[in-house]
């Protein structure tokens, strides 16, 4: 398996928590197999109702962006009529000299239209604009926190290059239409009905001429439609493989894994592979109903010469034409063509929008699969530091059910108490760390947080009453003192060398030339693994929560450092219930209680002492890592 298809699969969370709504086009597996799945757009019931549901917020602009519209149309075909007027009655009238009076009037009248024109047309692109980017933005900000709900197997299953995709160039993707889409379709649906009405009034014989073919160009436009919403439908998937290898090969970690294997040139093959289907999706896109643009293009521009032999039959046949009236046709005929091609173009990108509209609904219609229940409460404060297990069973949701993570586990915790779970890689550790805060829901049996089922508590009161430290500490790309004030925005700055001394890490902060102010790097790249996890453990003392998580907190650190973390992780964990999932054998010695698990049970149970002379499973395990790796070969 390639290095792009074991990360698609999500592997590295313990079973990866995959499934769940079962959406096919949403798993990131591989790449061909992802693009066939995406050849058509997901298919999104009420589609077109939902997309104008996201207009009703602004209906008062909209209203005005449609006076407008159609002002600026009734407008648009006045100059044509007047351009008659100055021929038959200014330039050429009966009398057979130029009435100049006449003319001048007209003239002024023309200008003054076209500068009202000018002005309505600036007022409606800024209304249009406004509405667009406003519906966009909130279409944007919406699908973000839709996001920020998920499930965590929903992030373990998808790359972060996917998600970014559909949150930024399927979102931007559509900025167009929403920012043209009413203005466009409005105005050049009504300029084109002026229209055809001003060539009716002035002969209608010419006119069937004029129009006989337009209803053959929206039967060919709806066959292009289509074919360019397939085409930008792939396109946009291309763009979310391109997100995902940029976001993969990028990274610090990626760059260091590169370099590392001597990988540069197959990263940038891969992405240069992607990058050239991308350029061909975007030229198939682009040229795609080129050719019906040309035929309509052409058919619109020869219908002038054509009107000008069937004006010479009229007037042979005694039809009442002036030399006024054709220039006057001629005129409304030629604008005909740039609302007619406009609209055509619009609705052909109201089609290929609705391809990147549904790949955005398609996210809005997932469901969290961890949601607060109606009647849910909060965290009763009396008990709060009591965490219980009661036979609980675990399956990954894309798990076998016949092989659960956790069987039939149960344990009574009380405030205050230090627990740890220990056992072989896989037996079900990190799964009990992932059930505490609800980051995961139980397969079967219940949870219980201060004495209630966590499935009847308010999710975010319960996450506020735990704090988790990781092995794989999360940095941002910030100031240490960022970092810290991310448990607790309003802290002071007292606060923060508070927590950082109870960490271990005040004085090393203060070393640094800039102090709190130091910008950590990506990943917090710029710190030891040491550093980076007292600064993961002041962060959570900042947040100061009754009970403490710690998930293999030491197993990446040297000796050296683990010391110094496990003084900082004994002090965070003094007066709190702490659930310790260990490694390292040696930084649980003190714990209360020691549970041993091995294939999700729970095999043993007793303090270090105890188990050690009980001379089962953890003893095994003690003896394991007090003995010296032995050299290969040996």
């Amino acid at each position: 398996m390639s290095r792009m298809d074991s990360v698609a699969v999500g592997g590295g969370m313990r079973g990866g928590g995959g499934g769940g709504h079962g959406r096919g086009r949403i798993s990131s597996g591989d790449p061909d197999a992802q693009r066939a799945a995406n050849a058509e757009a997901p298919q999104i019931p009420h589609l077109l109702r939902r997309i104008g549901s996201l207009f009703v917020p602004h209906r008062r602009a909209i209203t005005g962006t449609v006076v407008l519209v159609l002002l600026g149309a009734a407008l648009s075909v006045i100059p044509p009529l007047l351009t008659q007027q100055a021929f038959d009655r200014g330039l050429f009238p009966p009398g057979g000299r130029p009435d100049v009076p006449v003319l001048t009037e007209l003239v002024v009248a023309m200008v003054l239209l076209w500068i009202a024109s000018a002005g309505i047309g600036v007022w409606q692109t800024f209304l249009t604009a406004s509405v667009g980017n406003t519906v966009m933005g909130a279409m944007r900000m919406r699908l973000f926190a839709h996001l920020q709900r998920m499930e965590l197997a929903f992030f373990t299953r998808t790359k972060t290059g996917v998600i970014q995709s559909r949150l930024q160039n399927d979102v931007g993707g559509v900025a167009s239409v929403l920012n043209n889409t009413i203005s466009s379709v409005l105005g050049n649906t009504v300029t084109v009905i002026a229209a055809v009405v001003a060539m009716l009034l002035l002969s209608w014989q010419m006119t069937i001429v004029a129009v006989v073919l337009l209803p053959l160009l929206v039967i060919a436009q709806r066959k292009v439609g289509k074919v360019r919403a397939r085409i930008a439908s792939q396109t946009q998937e291309s763009l979310s493989d391109m997100t995902a290898i940029t976001q993969e090969a990028l990274s610090v970690s990626g760059i260091l894994l590169a370099k590392s294997f001597n990988q540069q040139r197959s990263e940038t093959q891969r992405y240069g592979d992607e990058n050239r289907n991308q350029i061909r999706l975007q030229v198939r896109q682009q040229m795609s109903g080129q050719w019906f643009f040309a035929i309509v293009q052409i058919f619109l521009s020869i219908i002038p010469a054509v009107i000008y032999l069937v004006a010479a039959y009229l007037i042979i046949g005694d039809v009442p034409i002036t030399a006024g009236t054709i220039v006057a046709f001629t005129t409304v005929q030629s604008r005909l063509l740039f609302p007619t091609v406009g609209l055509l173009r619009v609705v052909l990108d109201l089609q290929t929008s609705g391809a990147l509209f549904a790949r955005i609904f398609e996210y809005f219609d997932l469901d969290p699969a961890i949601t607060d229940a109606p009647d849910a409460v909060p965290v009763d404060e009396s008990r709060v530091g009591h965490v219980a297990f009661d036979d609980v069973t675990f399956v990954y949701p894309d798990g076998e059910a016949a092989n659960p993570t956790l069987r039939g586990v149960s344990f009574d915790l009380e405030p205050g108490q230090f627990a740890a779970f220990v056992g072989p890689s896989g037996a079900g550790k990190t799964t009990i760390s992932y059930l505490v805060p609800r980051l995961y829901e139980a397969t079967s049996g219940t949870v219980r947080f201060a004495g209630q089922d966590v499935r009847d508590l308010q999710h975010e009161d319960l996450m506020r009453h735990v704090g988790i430290v990781s092995q794989e500490t999360y940095l941002f790309h910030a100031t240490i003192g960022d970092n810290l004030r991310y448990a607790k925005p309003d802290a002071t700055a007292a606060e923060l060398e508070q927590a950082a001394r109870a960490a271990n890490i005040h004085e090393t902060i203060a070393s640094f030339p800039d102090g709190y102010d130091t910008v950590v790097g990506e990943r917090g790249y710029r710190l030891s693994g040491g550093e980076k996890q007292r600064i993961a453990i002041a962060r959570v003392l900042l947040k100061d929560p009754p009970v403490l998580v710690l998930d293999e907190a030491t197993s990446a650190l040297d000796s050296i450092s683990e010391r110094i973390v496990q003084a900082a992780l004994d002090t965070a964990a003094r007066g709190r219930t702490t659930i310790s999932i260990a490694h390292r054998l040696s930084t649980i010695r003190d714990a209360d209680v020691v549970f041993v698990l091995d294939h999700g049970q729970i095999v043993e149970q007793g303090t270090h002492d105890e188990l050690i002379a009980l001379d089962g499973t953890y003893a095994s395990l003690h003896h394991q890592q007090a003995q010296p790796v032995p050299a290969e070969g040996v």
